[in-house]
């Protein structure tokens, strides 16, 4: 879901309500939106913290003081002023690249020694380049028709080569424009092969499952080369895409918008069945949206099934478990199960609130202090649809034993008790520097995050 920060109002709007995005209030148990926010920060033992902005990245939304909440000790400062800032990595020599969608570039961004950096373009004139990630000196970037490599050494790169053609875009043909997930993340695995995110066409088009190459899909090209073949399959839009340390590949993932209620009892105080209702409270809270660990061929439901972590399923106001979490009918496209055995699919690991929109997703295998020595990064972009609006963060997950375990916030305070906000982060990724960089573009800056000492 979510409109990678919308590519411009207008066109998320054009595709509108049965396309990207969310809402929403959060689970009892992570409450993570509205006037709750900075309560549940607060109860992860987080701390205020005035955002430094060296002289010159002052501008809006930046040219007022802000307050974010980090761990106490922590500092959080910009590091660069780059507008619509997406996804991000380290270079082997320590220079971070940041992708730019709406202008077609990746910049980078190197280190002046002094907690700030100097920016330049790395590429340029890509079609709405996105995801990035680096096999030793290799570097893959996803544009929205394609993969590439390049071969990078002292700052440049050369020797492209086409690794994945013709995925599904805005200009493909079959789609005339309407491709509300167009934007694709890219990791590798161990072994050299590439996976690449291939969002849904809109809310549920169910259609994307049978075109080819498939649609709402993790596809994987082999090690050397070969056409994407799907890994994955049932996933909405795995915009959230990274390799563990153990090699294993998880994706987080933006749930469907206007789910309508699933079982057949009243909800609340209504009289009668709410069975096939799209109800404005119980699509606030629903679906959770996966951050799940990949296996060959796993299917993780859309638009057929969708998570559903209610303790007690169907009753407003219930508290939600995040982990394990089971699968439901979408009674709207899979009514009598006979699309999808729901019951049969493998639970969730880990879950978000309904309409977090988490972005970009990385791992941390020792680079940070205890506790977050070893974990996941999730950019949580926040809803844009709703009333309260969850609210944007950064997310941390343990890791240990090849799983992860609950959510907890590592960066909050982007979003007032009112629900206005003055940042809405994209990826965080751990640098060699043992701080944390994260990208927000919303307001066109990427922080440096680090811990005391650092």
């Amino acid at each position: 879901m979510r409109s990678p920060r919308p590519l411009r109002l207008a066109a998320a709007l054009t595709v509108s309500a049965f396309l990207t995005a969310c809402s929403g209030p959060t689970p009892v148990d992570v409450a993570l939106s509205g006037d709750q926010a900075p309560v549940a920060a607060a109860a992860a033992g987080l701390v205020p913290t005035t955002l430094n902005v060296p002289a010159g990245m002052d501008s809006s939304p930046l040219d007022s003081p802000r307050q974010a909440l980090v761990p106490e000790g922590w500092t959080m400062s910009v590091f660069a002023r780059v507008p619509e800032a997406r996804l991000a990595v380290w270079t082997p020599d320590r220079q971070l690249l940041v992708s730019v969608p709406e202008q077609g570039r990746i910049d980078r961004l190197t280190p002046d020694g002094l907690g700030g950096s100097t920016t330049s373009p790395l590429l340029e004139g890509l079609n709405q380049p996105h995801g990035m990630a680096f096999a030793g000196s290799t570097l893959y970037v996803a544009e929205s028709n394609q993969v590439n490599a390049y071969d990078y050494a002292g700052g440049q790169v050369t020797n492209r080569r086409v690794v994945a053609a013709d995925l599904p875009d805005s200009k493909s043909a079959d789609l005339k424009g309407a491709y509300a997930h167009a934007l694709k993340s890219v990791a590798v695995g161990p072994d050299g092969a590439v996976y690449v995110s291939v969002g849904s066409t809109g809310n549920i088009s169910e259609e994307d499952l049978t075109a080819n190459p498939p649609r709402a899909s993790i596809l994987r090209i082999p090690p050397g080369g070969g056409a994407p073949a799907p890994f994955a399959t049932g996933v909405r839009n795995g915009t959230g895409l990274a390799v563990a340390p153990d090699g294993a590949v998880w994706t987080a993932v933006n749930g469907r918008d206007n789910v309508p209620y699933p079982y057949d009892k009243p909800y609340g105080d209504a009289s009668g069945s709410s069975y096939g209702q799209v109800i404005k409270q119980y699509v606030t809270e629903h679906p959770g949206e996966a951050l799940a660990k990949l296996t060959p061929g796993r299917n993780l439901g859309w638009p057929y099934c969708n998570p559903d972590g209610d303790v007690d399923p169907g009753v407003p106001g219930t508290a939600q478990t995040t982990s394990d979490v089971p699968f439901v009918r979408d009674v709207q496209n899979n009514p009598d199960g006979s699309k999808l055995d729901c019951d049969a699919l493998p639970r969730v690991e880990q879950t978000f609130g309904a309409h977090s929109a988490p972005l970009g997703l990385s791992f941390v295998d020792g680079g940070l202090p205890a506790p977050y020595a070893r974990g996941a990064l999730a950019g949580v972009h926040g809803s844009w649809n709703a009333s309260p609006p969850r609210a944007p963060e950064v997310s941390f997950f343990p890791y240990e034993n090849g799983a992860l375990g609950a959510q907890q916030t590592l960066v909050g305070g982007f979003q007032a008790p009112d629900g206005s906000r003055w940042g809405r982060p994209v990826a965080a990724v751990a640098g060699p520097d043992g701080a944390v960089y994260v990208t927000d573009d919303d307001a066109g800056a990427v922080y440096r995050v680090a811990p005391p000492g650092r």
